[in-house]
């Protein structure tokens, strides 16, 4: 009898290989449906997934990993499915795998490393502060996607693809005091976050500074628990939490399109309207921003693009030893339905 393998499964099954290896690891991005299906399809077949044959088969092959930080953002899933497009056209092995918000994405891939004899990474999402140090422990070649470093610590060491957080905040809340906006609140994550809440946070100042508008801390609203910062509940969250305070403001910008969504729902269940009391920005450029009532404005990544440009630095890194690079991509202001003039 042919011994059958993850690929023969994956096609049997109607799925991705990544998506097999998914189920087999017992990953909880993946429905119980699909999971039931594979595991069905493994029992019949007498298909044993031990941890030595799957550490063999690793070792055995060209394996890429994308260390996920945050996978119940819908912002990454279109980038998901390019990685894996990308890094299976070039014929190695594609490897998701799950970060949660507590645990330190470097000592992760460090211990994959060492398990699975990755030739490369991509880190995406997450608050990614680490010292020039602790970065120069990674031994193979990687890109942070969609994640920026703050100034002093040495380019040559990494490869980044993204957008210029600080600036494409700034042109959201410059479009807002356009509006004739000037009291304008912040939803963030936690205070601690450096990298992408933190730069986004500098962009908003800058618009409020460069204009004279005095900051407002207490319109600064970060969230303040271990918690998966960029979704809608927690966007829920602090607006409600901001609501209750009783400070004044005439506009919410949010670090994301998820936060900005929920903080929708909170504003309209406090009896509010958008953008008639409240208007409402976002970050992002996330398909749901468009079909939201009222339709959301927001700084559209290109993610599809931000992808690609992450594999392709990757894979020269990889394959033709070449040396680090940055890309930085170009944000696009959508001014929709959700932001109002102030008359004065």
């Amino acid at each position: 009898m042919k011994t059958i393998t993850i690929k023969d499964i994956a096609k049997e099954c109607g799925v991705g290989v990544s998506t097999v290896s998914r189920a087999i690891n017992n990953h909880p991005d993946i429905s119980d449906e699909t999971k039931e299906r594979i595991m069905k399809v493994i029992r019949e077949n007498n298909f044993t997934p031990n941890s030595t044959a799957r550490n063999l088969k690793f070792t055995q092959t060209k394996t890429i990993a994308v260390l996920i930080k945050g996978i119940e953002n819908p912002f990454f899933q279109k980038m998901l499915k390019v990685f894996e497009e990308e890094i299976q056209n070039k014929k190695y092995t594609f490897l998701l795998h799950r970060v949660d918000s507590n645990q330190d994405e470097l000592e992760v891939a460090l211990q994959l490393i060492k398990e699975r004899k990755l030739k490369g990474i991509i880190f995406l999402g997450g608050c990614f502060s680490h010292d020039e140090k602790r970065l120069k422990q990674i031994t193979v070649p990687f890109v942070l996607s969609t994640i920026s470093i703050f100034d002093g610590v040495d380019k040559n060491i990494y490869s980044s693809v993204s957008v210029d957080d600080i600036k494409e905040s700034k042109k959201a809340v410059d479009c807002l005091c356009d509006y004739g906006h000037e009291k304008i609140a912040i939803l963030a994550a936690q205070p601690w976050d450096t990298s992408i809440s933190g730069l986004r946070i500098e962009g908003y100042k800058r618009a409020l500074a460069e204009r004279n508008i005095p900051i407002n801390k207490n319109l600064i609203r970060y969230t303040l628990e271990e918690v998966n910062a960029f979704t809608m509940e927690n966007g829920y969250k602090l607006m409600k939490e901001l609501l209750e305070s009783e400070e004044e403001f005439t506009a919410v910008y949010a670090v994301s399109d998820s936060m900005v969504i929920g903080a929708g729902k909170a504003i309209l269940e406090s009896g509010k309207k958008i953008p008639e009391d409240y208007s409402i920005m976002g970050f992002d450029g996330l398909d749901i921003s468009y079909y939201y009532n009222p339709s959301i404005s927001t700084i559209r990544q290109p993610v599809e693009d931000m992808a690609k440009e992450t594999s392709e630095i990757l894979f020269n890194l990889i394959e033709n030893n070449a040396y680090n690079s940055h890309k930085i991509f170009e944000g696009e202001l959508l001014v929709r339905q959700s932001i109002a003039r102030l008359n004065k």
